[in-house]
């Protein structure tokens, strides 16, 4: 077996699946018809930088020459993947045509692969729907639209099911033991009793586990940074109410601080009202009236 390399970028999905043996397993769970497909028919296509923000494609898989699998792994769901996914669509079939070298401007009509767009969600929610559109994010009828179908594992141990359930495992160590070499270890264990992903981790443990490791170490980076953004919000936020509460009212004025907060993160930081508030350690109880504020016409 030839060396396989991780990146910085990969995540355990990414790494398990730009091995040929197993792209070919991950096109089987979706077409489990086509029995003749080999590992040479299914080349990686896996796109870098496609956003200038730096964000990456998880999985970018070519079927013979008739078919593009894009596939991203999402633990925490967010409906904005269609959007993501037609950008990464639109990025593949670039590539596609200049390494074709096809003719877009000419009279004759170019032959190109057709797009299976898809997102495996490892999360919790339940109310997660099982088609996501374009369409969902733009009000009345337009001339584009997506369709991403939703994986969530089904219990036939395939390779998508055998991944969900590693996710899950990985989550009940991370409760017990926290972001440690514990947790780890013993999603490892587990998932070679319960011989899921098996033959490839064990060959790649210590490449998975060092994988993990990095992924840690980029949430606690992420939830400091979340927490010095929120810090600033938050005292810029009350300060702005606190003013407004001297004519207000102090109740008032601390409502007024915290919604301020939450426009401060949503403006600076890009994120949504949902995670602002999650962030700013908003009570689910208060979300709604918050919510209320911030879009009284909807």
């Amino acid at each position: 077996m030839s060396e396989m390399r991780y990146t910085i970028k990969d995540s355990v999905f990414t790494y398990v699946f730009k091995q040929p043996e197993y792209a070919r397993k991950l096109y089987l769970a979706l077409h489990p018809e086509d029995t003749d497909v080999t590992e040479a028919d299914c080349r990686l296509v896996t796109l870098e930088n496609v956003l200038t923000t730096g964000m990456y494609n998880d999985v970018g898989l070519q079927v013979r020459n008739i078919l593009i699998l894009l596939v991203e792994a999402q633990s925490v769901f967010s409906i904005n993947i269609a959007l993501r996914m037609l950008l990464y669509l639109a990025a593949t079939y670039k590539e596609y045509v200049e390494e074709c070298k096809l003719n877009l401007y000419g009279t004759a009509p170019v032959k190109i692969p057709r797009p299976e767009l898809y997102v495996v969600y490892t999360g919790d929610r339940t109310d997660v729907p099982e088609v996501l559109r374009l369409s969902d994010l733009y009000e009345g009828t337009g001339s584009a639209d997506v369709e991403v179908k939703v994986l969530r594992g089904n219990g036939t141990g395939d390779i998508v099911d055998q991944y969900v359930r590693f996710c899950r495992i990985s989550d009940e160590e991370r409760k017990k033991h926290g972001r440690s070499r514990k947790a780890i270890e013993e999603t490892l264990r587990r998932c070679m009793e319960e011989k899921v992903l098996a033959p490839f981790l064990a060959t790649r443990q210590k490449e998975v586990a060092e994988i993990m490791v990095t992924l840690f170490d980029q949430e606690k980076i992420m939830e400091l940074h979340d927490y010095h953004i929120a810090e600033g919000a938050r005292k810029d936020g009350l300060q702005q109410g606190l003013e407004k509460g001297l004519q207000k009212g102090r109740t008032e004025g601390l409502t007024e601080g915290t919604l301020q907060s939450i426009r401060n993160l949503i403006k600076n930081m890009g994120l949504s009202a949902e995670r602002a508030m999650t962030v700013l350690g908003i009570s689910e109880t208060e979300r709604s009236k918050y919510a209320e504020m911030l879009y009284p016409n909807k």
